[in-house]
């Protein structure tokens, strides 16, 4: 009996243990009309970077890149996504600024592809969050640690994109940032089926309640959340985010 209740025990806490480390994850899933995503919430003082330029001066690429880095210093990557568009070199298309340091400068101007259907905008990172119009961001920006250009805007300031289609048969797997809380908490989204420009836009406003959100990549978006067990792969990417948090 002694032996059985001890088998018992293990067994329940080996249940548990998935239980305990979901808890612990910053990132969840969620489905919303009908369509699946895992989204990864940060709160202002959270230790949330951008990385582009790996000691050796080359992009990072690969989120065992950051986490080889940050292992030196006792810390890891509590998850991490792609953070925004890049050229074949994987430079950023626009606005960087990596630990205060800018690496390429603001694009205001219309132009190909999603990045330029403008309006798109910045992610910032400072003492508190914010996604703001590109235009805007240019003519009053803020002090940021770190920050991220790309586009479209998804949401702005509760508005969808006035270019998007609600029936639109243009469906990716997509990844992005929203703002909410006067800038104290930032959700990062993927979607884990293809969705809509339109889909995705109304995950950020209507299933999230974000004022303001951005769009960071398309088919190559990629998640990186130790705590689910989950490790997407891919060709090296350009701009990653990050929450880093001790090791162990």
């Amino acid at each position: 009996m002694r032996r059985l209740t001890a088998k018992l025990l293990r067994a329940l806490l080996l249940c548990l243990l998935p239980a305990a480390a979901a808890a612990q994850s910053p990132c969840r899933d969620m489905a919303f009309e009908g369509a699946s995503y895992t989204i990864c919430t940060v709160q202002a003082g959270d230790d949330l970077r951008l990385f582009q330029t790996a000691p050796d001066g080359s992009p990072y690429g690969t989120f065992d890149r950051v986490n080889d880095a940050l292992a030196a210093s006792g810390q890891t990557l509590g998850f991490a996504m792609n953070a925004g568009m890049y050229h074949p070199d994987r430079a950023p298309v626009g606005l960087m600024v990596e630990n205060g340091q800018s690496r390429a400068g603001l694009v205001t101007a219309a132009g190909p592809g999603n990045f330029g259907l403008l309006p798109n905008g910045v992610f910032c990172i400072a003492t508190r969050f914010s996604v703001t119009e590109s235009r805007r961001f240019a003519s009053d920006a803020p002090a940021c640690r770190f920050a991220t250009q790309s586009g479209p805007m998804l949401v702005i300031d509760g508005a969808l994109h006035p270019r998007f289609l609600p029936d639109s048969d243009s469906r990716h797997i997509r990844n992005g940032v929203g703002v909410g809380a006067g800038g104290n908490i930032a959700m990062f989204a993927i979607s884990n089926t293809r969705v809509s420009f339109h889909q995705f836009a109304r995950l950020f406003r209507d299933g999230l309640g974000l004022p303001d959100a951005l769009y960071l990549d398309g088919s190559i978006s990629r998640l990186y959340a130790p705590a689910m067990k989950r490790f997407d792969r891919g060709y090296p990417m350009g701009p990653i985010v990050g929450l880093v948090t001790p090791a162990g």
